[in-house]
């Protein structure tokens, strides 16, 4: 229950439905509880008024609300007995057409009220999302994130709406119910409540292990929504490799992990809810034949129409107290479900902004100062004491092998991941004295893997930019030489695109995203291994466009591959997070049997063999 405490500052804001809910439900269940006051009038004025028994105790008159007093004021007066009865069956409908009302108002406000705590909260679930870096994804699974974002807030939507009400309906019904009943007949009263500590005693044994049973069904969904996910992103590779079969073995193996927990649950409700009505059915036979005892020995003044009133109240309370176990499940279930959602909203991003953080615009110097930098997740070093100056409007070409630290130096000029030790700057400030969103939003990034949103071809391109003009997004289509190839779809640049691209090659996908970060027109841009895709004839275009595109821009292009059209200032070759080699081409050339020298040989002679 403690991580439920969470949903405390939901309820404070919506105080209002809240609070007018709640009055609704007393009001609802007042009206409610005065109908069987009535009925046990109408048994005793009738049994009185025809003298149906010859022995008969009438009852006292004591423990009637003040409304049904009124009532009986009134219609007491009455020497047609007919005309009493209908009067006051009368009166009794119009108790549940006003019962009928409140609730309905009940549901306008507390249900209601749910929806809006529901959108709140999965807001704040996507908003932290957001705000989180790129170790905490790596850390959790897309499935997994999903399902908390879907059904763990719709199971808190539960709690704070149906369970809620039940939750104070019940409160009210059985504090209502058992106050009259006091005040009609205390001893019949003790008799026909002594089921409720056994249920009290059931339900809080039952309660823990609903909760253990709960949490492992929402770990073994999450399971299943992330071997689901991946299995739809990933349907092309497993069916290039026909591996259906074993896929289909691997998803039930999740799935009747989830049954047997599922069903496990069921179970326990399954002897849980039965129970409770048995306890019900005994405090009715107990109000019959205790209260039928008492009537026939004309002790503690019980009249008929005092059993009957008991009867009703009886059955007034088996919904409610029924409810105690549906409610104390969804009360489980949805303390489960917080506590997965807190889990996440209480972690604090490593990468934030600092308190003296600042909006300053980048004009392109970069200085690396002695980084070295770890990946927590893999604990591999991928810089160690790593310099390097670039000058505003410089164009460095970085290239080595594979794991050497290529990327890495993007990630952090990004500031995806803080160093862990020495420091990097921008026009000779500290990233960490730069505000994050200015930081990215002045910098364009093609990554190596690329992503493309499923939306129109148009949208993707101006992502950065959402209220860019058409001929931006055309000019920046042209320089990344896809403009051609938009231009021949069906619907142009309002084609959709499917699921991350899917519906076009790899070359199209990596020059829309190219355009994308053109579109931005920053004052520093890095393309991370961004035309391996595409083909030599397209690359000499792209590469000639971005000769005059790059003119005034720092440039940082990390690389495989040696481009010979574009004019680099230098070359940076990187070896185990160090630089091996650097300098202009002409430079590098003559360094005997150098990375790059070699790298520039091959790749001219597999130029030469095409």
């Amino acid at each position: 229950m403690r991580h439920l405490r969470a949903l405390g500052k939901y309820f404070w804001k919506y105080r209002v439905r809240l609070g007018a809910g709640i009055l609704f439900v007393v009001l609802s269940n007042y009206f409610n509880v005065l109908s069987p006051q009535l009925m046990r009038f109408i048994i005793n004025y009738v049994d009185n008024a025809l003298s149906l028994t010859h022995s008969r105790v009438t009852g006292t008159d004591d423990g009637y609300d003040f409304l049904v007093k009124k009532v009986i004021g009134w219609i007491g007066v009455q020497s047609n007995v007919g005309r009493v009865v209908i009067i006051a069956s009368l009166i009794i409908l119009l108790l549940a057409l006003l019962r009928s009302f409140f609730m309905f108002l009940m549901r306008q406000t507390i249900i209601v009220m749910s929806r809006h705590i529901e959108y709140d909260q999965k807001n704040e679930v996507y908003a932290k999302y957001q705000s989180l870096d790129n170790l905490f994804f790596k850390r959790h699974a897309i499935g997994d994130l999903m399902n908390r974002i879907a059904e763990d807030v719709s199971r808190v939507r539960i709690f704070t709406g149906p369970a809620i009400m039940y939750i104070v309906n019940l409160v009210s019904v059985i504090a209502l119910s058992v106050f009259f009943m006091l005040q009609s007949s205390k001893e019949l009263t003790f008799y026909v409540l002594i089921p409720l500590p056994v249920l009290a005693i059931i339900i809080y044994f039952v309660n823990s292990t609903i909760h253990k049973k709960s949490e492992r069904i929402q770990e073994a969904l999450s399971d299943l929504t992330t071997n689901a996910q991946e299995s739809y992103s990933g349907i092309r590779v497993i069916k290039s490799f026909v591996q259906e079969r074993s896929m289909l073995d691997f998803f039930q193996v999740n799935t009747e992990r989830y049954r047997k927990n599922a069903v496990s649950l069921a179970k326990t409700e399954a002897i849980y809810f039965p129970a409770i009505n048995l306890l019900i059915g005994i405090s009715t036979l107990c109000t019959i034949m205790i209260g039928g005892l008492y009537y026939i020995n004309h002790e503690h003044n019980i009249s008929l129409g005092t059993i009957v009133e008991f009867i009703v109240y009886v059955n007034m309370l088996t919904f409610p107290v029924s409810a105690i176990g549906l409610t104390a499940s969804m009360v489980q279930r949805a303390a489960a479900s917080q506590k997965r959602l807190n889990e996440f909203l209480d972690i604090e991003p490593e990468v934030k902004d600092s308190t003296s953080a600042k909006d300053a615009v980048i004009e392109g110097i970069v200085d690396f100062n002695n980084v070295t930098f770890t990946y927590p997740d893999t604990g591999i070093t991928a810089l160690r004491n790593f310099n390097l100056h670039i000058k505003k409007g410089e164009k460095i070409a970085i290239t080595g092998r594979t794991g050497s630290g290529k990327s890495t130096i993007a990630q952090l000029l990004l500031r995806m991941y803080n160093v862990e030790a020495g420091n990097i700057e921008l026009d000779k400030t500290p990233l960490a004295n730069l505000q994050l969103s200015s930081l990215r939003q002045q910098i364009s990034y093609v990554p190596q893997d690329v992503f493309l949103f499923s939306d129109t071809v148009e949208n993707n391109i101006r992502f950065g930019i959402p209220n860019a003009k058409k001929e931006a997004v055309v000019e920046a289509a042209r320089i990344a030489g896809v403009d051609k190839e938009i231009e021949g779809f069906a619907n142009g640049y309002d084609t959709l695109i499917g699921e991350r691209g899917v519906t076009l090659s790899g070359g199209q996908k990596q020059r829309i995203s190219i355009a994308r970060a053109l579109i931005k027109d920053p004052g520093l841009i890095i393309f991370d291994d961004c035309l391996s895709a595409v083909d030599a004839k397209t690359e000499k275009e792209i590469m000639g466009r971005l000769n005059e595109y790059l003119a005034d821009k720092t440039a940082i292009i990390i690389t495989h591959r040696v481009f010979s059209l574009l004019n680099f200032d230098r070359i940076i070759v990187l070896e185990e997070g160090h630089i091996v080699e650097e300098g202009t081409h002409e430079q590098l050339m003559q360094i005997p049997d150098g990375f790059y020298a070699r790298l520039y040989a091959r790749q001219q002679g597999h130029t030469g063999h095409q």
